[in-house]
């Protein structure tokens, strides 16, 4: 089969695209024949090395994926040959023709979603669903902020909270990006370029502030999230690029929180809630991956360059 193998970290050219043995599932596995990966700013960290959770190389990147059922162990019970599925990660990687999977690691993908769809399946959406819930415990008629509302967990957490009765604040860097997050539902949207947008938002909260706030870029923006929120706000930070100074009474003051969360760390318990949520979102159509840019497999490393790009517009998918 074909796949990404990375041999050595580094740039988005050390991806390459090789003849590989096609694996086989034991018991408890599952093998997808994948149609459609997905690209998530982590698996640029993973090539580099410097990620959360460091790669044994060689190895081929990819958590997130969309295909149908290729074969499984003879204790597999919950899918079968030729369903269609959407994976949460998986045992061999998914920039691959073939990925071989824990059999929890495989989720049915209802009919009416693309297999591209499908591919923005985990990490965008448990992120958000994990964020919103698990951390912030967010409540209808409290007032979001997402900053990035046009990339993939924006939009997830947009669509989200839409449906829980949140009124929804999104920031985005272009035009496009900014008429995609008010499509899939925000009700306000400014533009993060802008100097000062953060006084108009609290303009338009009547200076109270904001409840939660989703933070994809803590390093930039995470000194600026404290002085918007309001009393028992909390931040939930989903991604960062460095390091970053804030002042503890701006926390002090609304008796509000941060929270850090790595969907890595998600548990059994989460994962099981998380994923009949989404099934359920999928199934109804109230949640609806937006894919931006469908690439060749052999263009992975083009797909690397354009996922930290500024300006993001839905998923990037590969495909196979």
């Amino acid at each position: 089969m074909k796949a990404i193998v990375v041999r050595e970290f580094g740039g988005p050219e050390v991806m390459t695209l090789d003849d590989v043995p096609t694996p086989s599932p034991g018991p408890g596995q599952v093998l997808v024949r994948i149609r459609a990966a997905g690209v998530n700013p982590a698996d640029t960290y993973a090539r580099t090395g410097a990620g959360a959770a460091r790669p044994q190389l060689p190895y081929t990147p990819g958590t997130d994926g969309a295909g149908v059922v290729e074969s499984a162990g003879p204790d597999v019970k919950h899918v079968r040959p030729g369903e269609r599925v959407y994976t949460a990660r998986s045992l061999s990687g998914t920039y691959a023709e073939f990925a071989l999977a824990l059999s929890s690691q495989v989720h049915p993908l209802p009919e009416r979603v693309t297999f591209s769809q499908g591919a923005g399946v985990f990490v965008p959406y448990a992120t958000a669903w994990r964020a919103l819930t698990h951390f912030a415990r967010a409540l209808p008629a409290e007032t979001l902020l997402v900053h990035g509302a046009s990339g993939g967990v924006g939009i997830a957490a947009i669509q989200v909270a839409r449906a829980a009765g949140m009124t929804i604040i999104g920031t985005a860097g272009t035009d496009k990006g900014r008429d995609l997050a008010v499509r899939e539902g925000a009700h306000h949207v400014f533009d993060h370029r802008v100097s000062g947008y953060q006084e108009e938002i609290l303009r338009l909260t009547g200076n109270r502030g904001v409840d939660v706030i989703l933070e994809m870029l803590s390093n930039v923006n995470l000194g600026a999230d404290l002085k918007l929120l309001a009393p028992r706000g909390r931040v939930v930070v989903i991604g960062s690029r460095g390091e970053v100074t804030v002042n503890p009474r701006d926390l002090m003051s609304r008796d509000a929180a941060i929270f850090g969360m790595l969907l890595w760390n998600i548990s059994d318990e989460e994962a099981a809630s998380t994923h009949a949520a989404l099934k359920a979102g999928l199934e109804n159509g109230t949640l609806r991956p937006v894919v931006g840019l469908e690439l060749k497999l052999a263009e992975a490393p083009l797909a690397h360059r354009k996922v930290i790009e500024p300006g993001a517009y839905g998923k990037i998918v590969l495909l196979t």
